[in-house]
């Protein structure tokens, strides 16, 4: 669930100083790179963001990009660079580790669904518990997913989202002026019994097809919606498929602690005290 870096309280912290110190030396292998190529040839056009590798273009790398805009047209400071940096990170490390976490969990509460998600995993993959999943394996885990979406239903990584209204609203006969700030609490939201009957249930089967075809678009959205919602949404769907399908596929699981028992708390990511234990047996 995250490891303690202290870094408010530790400004020099060894973490705090590498963070800038990253950016700094890429930065200056961006533009001695970009300086040999003007030397050799006269021009940059083929400094390293036209780069090509059997007549495609490469892909930079997240840091390299920035760089290269920052550099070629001035657009983004260091401090813009590292908010960036730090969005990323954030937005696709912690929430996608905070989500993997509450699924194993999940699944070390009921072994019923636990073993149901292993022969669903069992069948696609042949038996075989070495080899990765291909994204067409992945696809056909159905089951798996509506057990990564339930979690998130009852635990959304990122339990609150925040907006400013651009436009005055009417809800209910109640007027919401333009730029006010509104929260939406996710861990209510997802709990609401009109949508999700007895919401406190670990019950993946509600998001089976027959069971969520006409259930509000807006009753869950544990990647925010509309024009700002979570761009890798698809891919950290991706990783915690490949991810728990490996884990299952070769442990059974078991959870320390009951649901009763655990003492939430709102951080940047939903986290409990004393962190999520469980116990991991090899499957025979």
């Amino acid at each position: 669930m995250g490891y303690p870096i202290h870094a408010l309280e530790k400004s020099d912290s060894e973490y705090v100083k590498a963070h800038e110190n990253m950016i700094q030396k890429r930065r200056e292998m961006y533009r001695q790179r970009k300086q040999s190529m003007l030397s050799e040839t006269g021009s940059t056009d083929n400094a390293p963001h036209s780069e090509e590798a059997h007549g495609q273009r490469k892909q930079l790398a997240f840091l390299d990009l920035l760089l290269e805009l920052s550099e070629d047209g001035q657009l983004l400071s260091d401090a813009d660079i590292r908010e960036e940096v730090d969005t990323f990170i954030l937005g696709g490390h912690d929430t996608t580790a905070t989500a993997l976490a509450w699924m194993l969990y999940l699944l070390g509460t009921d072994q019923t669904v636990q073993e149901r998600v292993f022969l669903e995993i069992d069948g696609i993959m042949g038996g075989d518990r070495e080899r990765h999943p291909t994204m067409a394996e992945l696809s056909e885990m159905r089951y798996l997913e509506c057990c990564i979406k339930e979690s998130l239903r009852l635990f959304p990584s990122i339990p609150i989202l925040s907006r400013t209204l651009t436009t005055g609203v009417d809800i209910e006969g109640h007027h919401i002026p333009s730029g006010t700030n509104a929260v939406i609490m996710l861990y209510q939201l997802h709990r609401d019994p009109q949508y999700f009957p007895n919401p406190e249930k670990f019950y993946p089967d509600r998001f089976l097809p027959e069971n969520s075809t006409n259930r509000h678009p807006y009753s869950y959205i544990p990647f925010s919606a509309g024009p700002r919602n979570c761009i890798g949404q698809k891919f950290g769907a991706l990783e915690e498929k490949a991810v728990i399908s490996a884990v299952v596929r070769n442990y059974r699981i078991e959870s320390v602690h009951r649901r009763e028992d655990l003492i939430l708390y709102g951080d940047l990511v939903m986290r409990t005290k004393g962190g999520l234990k469980i116990r991991i047996q090899r499957r025979m």
